[in-house]
């Protein structure tokens, strides 16, 4: 009876020290894809239907964040690092002349008087190969005009025309970029120009796309990025450089591209999905090609039927585009 009793309690203490080593075996394999998993977190995104968790998301090349409509979380991308980002920094210049001198839905907002400084400024930049619209001494823009020689063709021109006009300098407004940059909690973000031109002026595509989405709470820079063209005084009808504008959902945002920078495309897409519409708030930086800005808008593209994961209807014209944009002078 001893006997038994002891092999009996042997076995229960072999047992034991089995179940425990099965245990403490567990918890490693749970630790280690726990810190897999928080590792991965960042890099992952949500497809299928925006609900499964897929790694394919991102473009090959670059970086990518976005956000989605409900969620508190940006999605982010491998490859978070300060980058050029050429002009999708005007996205900021434009969020902070809008908060700075708020425009109501349909009014024009100030005007703004371009001199000889303004043309002797364009000239120099349009001999540097940069982005910029014709203007002349004299004329007269109103701040929503000025904003969407901003943001439509991108116009590095009128990007220090509205800097000196908000801040008085150049030098103060960038310091205000910075400043609002900070406040918006975008740790990897230094503006040194308010146009994008210059290399330093560097982000994240994270950080970037918390600004977006930002900027698009905001109905008048909302209702430029999604304006196709405008006809401004001296330029003329000027276009949008977003070539999706329109297509499949996309409202917005704002293109960018140069040597340093790549192709670069901050965007927004709304779009039906299982019934629901759904906003998707996103930004490609630093994609390759001999076309840069194509490069940006495919990425973008690719990147959004991945997230989506299946082919979805846009949602219907009237629901995003806004009324055409009224004739100069109003």
């Amino acid at each position: 009876m001893y006997r038994r009793t002891r092999i009996r309690r042997v076995r229960l203490a072999g047992l034991l020290v089995l179940v425990a080593g099965i245990v403490a075996l567990g918890h490693e394999v749970l630790a280690s894809s726990s810190a897999a998993s928080s590792a991965d977190a960042m890099r992952t995104t949500h497809g299928g239907g925006l609900g499964k968790v897929r790694g394919t998301v991102w473009p090959a090349d670059g970086q990518a964040a976005f956000i989605e409509t409900g969620r508190s979380q940006v999605q982010v991308g491998p490859n978070q690092h300060s980058a050029a980002i050429a002009s999708v920094a005007k996205v900021m210049t434009a969020y902070l002349v809008l908060r700075d001198h708020p425009l109501q839905t349909g009014d024009d907002g100030p005007t703004i008087t371009l001199d000889d400084a303004d043309v002797a400024d364009t000239d120099r930049r349009r001999g540097n190969g940069e982005s910029v619209v014709s203007i002349a001494a004299g004329e007269r823009l109103s701040e929503r005009q000025a904003l969407q020689a901003l943001l439509l063709p991108s116009a590095n021109n009128v990007a220090a025309v509205l800097a000196r006009w908000d801040a008085g300098s150049q030098e103060r407004f960038v310091a205000g970029m910075n400043a609002t940059a900070r406040s918006l909690r975008m740790t990897h973000t230094r503006y040194t120009d308010p146009s994008g031109y210059d290399d330093a002026t560097v982000s994240t595509a994270a950080d970037q796309v918390r600004l977006v989405d930002r900027a698009m709470r905001l109905p008048v820079f909302a209702t430029i990025v999604a304006t196709t063209s405008v006809t401004l005084p001296v330029a003329g009808t000027v276009r949008n450089t977003n070539a999706l504008l329109g297509h499949d959902g996309f409202v917005g945002v704002k293109t960018g591209s140069d040597s340093a920078a790549g192709g670069c495309f901050a965007f927004r897409v709304v779009r039906w999905i299982d019934g629901k519409r759904t906003t998707i708030t996103g930004v490609v930086l630093g994609q390759p090609g001999e076309d840069r800005i194509a490069a940006a808008l495919e990425a973008a593209d690719a990147m959004v039927a991945r997230i989506t994961g299946r082919p979805a209807a846009p949602v219907p014209p009237h629901e995003y585009l806004p009324a055409p944009a009224a004739p100069p002078g109003r």
